[in-house]
């Protein structure tokens, strides 16, 4: 490795100016010491399911932790100061937050959705939306010439990931928003799960719903499920909030505590994930074992002047596909020894997995066909190592799957 590789510029040269007093608003906001009589500096755990009143229908703010919870309030404060949004709620996972947001639809709406998307987005459009009345339409929401033609007097929903989940692809946020607004009733939602709030903020480019699958990089943590959703606009806001009460799909207040402790540390993580990340893709980019590399931080990315435009800079999620075939992607995984085979992304450690039989094997064949997810790729989360071992790990795994015949060691 370049010994001279912490003088080089920070990874984020080049993209969108990062977002004022973030990792003050991380720390601070929602963590007022002054709310609690203890003056306590970290929020308490508060694990009363029910709350004393003052009298019949009289109560101090809280009254049931499905509800309300003051722990899980002290969160959503400061997720939506993070996101520059008004408000933001929480639920027990990310495809909590998906299904409650489905649930703003009646039956007869439409629902257009980028194509590639996360297996579970996939599967529950397809076989769950579809059976309570609402169709789904997959396009290629990158194309915002399709997007505008696809949009009907049905189309109540537009659901985007950028970049995409495995194949990395941008989407101008701004660009399908001004389509939208042409529409009347029609909402843009952002899954910003690759992303966090501290590269990319949807709502201050036009988006009405930020969604997270908050188990990834908002806790980085790899030990908490949860689903955030932020917003600006208050009657949406008031709906969002009577079906998180009713619905009931919330986290606990001891994953809302660690939830709160993992965004504190955001802003840090965020940095080095890119900073490995950009290294380990530049490497797997002129390794000959190596078919092609997907990472939007790199010029070599189609969408990459679109990511510097959109974005303060870009996580830790790299695809690549291997030459070879099944067996030699097969030999690569098994062969590898500090990034483990897993699903999941956006945790300290690294991880690699095939998305082709992993992550998205409930994807119809011929949608992973026209998606390119096939045998050969694989998707990686650079985790917080020292990326000189995590390109190492990467060195011996290729080696395994492509044994040099020149080498007698």
């Amino acid at each position: 490795m370049n010994k001279d590789m912490a003088h080089k510029a920070p990874a984020t040269e080049g993209f969108l100016e990062g977002f004022q007093h973030f990792a003050t608003k991380a720390i601070h906001t929602g963590q007022e010491p002054e709310q609690w009589n203890s003056m306590a500096v970290v929020p308490p755990i508060f694990l009363s399911s029910t709350y004393k009143q003052i009298a019949p229908g009289e109560n101090t703010g809280y009254e049931y932790s499905r509800i309300g919870n003051p722990t899980r309030n002290c969160l959503e404060k400061v997720v939506a100061s993070m996101d520059g949004a008004k408000y933001c709620l929480a639920y027990a996972s990310g495809m909590a937050a998906t299904l409650t947001v489905v649930h703003l639809l009646k039956s007869g709406d439409e629902i257009i959705c980028t194509s590639d998307v996360f297996g579970g987005t996939n599967r529950y459009f397809r076989n769950i939306a579809s059976k309570m009345g609402l169709k789904t339409t997959f396009i290629d929401c990158s194309d915002l010439k399709c997007l505008e033609a696809a949009i009907s007097s049905n189309t109540k929903l537009v659901w985007i990931e950028t970049p995409t989940n495995p194949t990395l692809t941008v989407i101008d946020i701004r660009g399908c928003a001004d389509i939208i607004r042409k529409h009347k009733d029609v909402l843009l939602a952002v899954d910003n799960t690759f992303m966090s709030a501290y590269f990319q903020r949807p709502l201050a480019l036009g988006a009405d719903l930020c969604m997270y699958s908050a188990t990834k990089y908002m806790n980085g943590h790899t030990d908490v499920i949860m689903g955030l959703v932020s917003v600006n606009c208050d009657k949406l806001y008031e709906k969002l909030k009577f079906l998180q009460t009713a619905l009931g799909a919330i986290p606990s207040p001891f994953d809302s505590y660690l939830m709160n402790r993992g965004l504190k540390t955001l802003h840090l993580r965020m940095k080095q994930h890119f900073q490995n990340a950009l290294e380990v893709a530049k490497y797997l980019e002129n390794d000959p074992r190596v078919e092609k590399v997907i990472f939007p931080g790199l010029p070599s990315h189609p969408q990459y002047e679109l990511t510097k435009r959109q974005c303060a800079g870009v996580s830790g999620m790299v695809t690549f596909y291997i030459k070879g075939d099944l067996k030699h992607a097969g030999t690569f995984l098994k062969s590898l020894k500090l990034f483990s085979l897993a699903g999941s992304l956006g945790g300290c450690e690294s991880l690699a997995e095939h998305p082709a039989t992993m992550t998205h094997a409930s994807v119809p064949q011929d949608m992973k066909t026209t998606l390119k997810i096939n045998d050969t790729l694989i998707r990686l989360s650079i985790g917080l190592e020292d990326v000189e071992d995590l390109i190492e790990d990467l060195d011996r795994a290729l080696e395994a799957a492509h044994p040099d015949p020149t080498n007698k060691m």
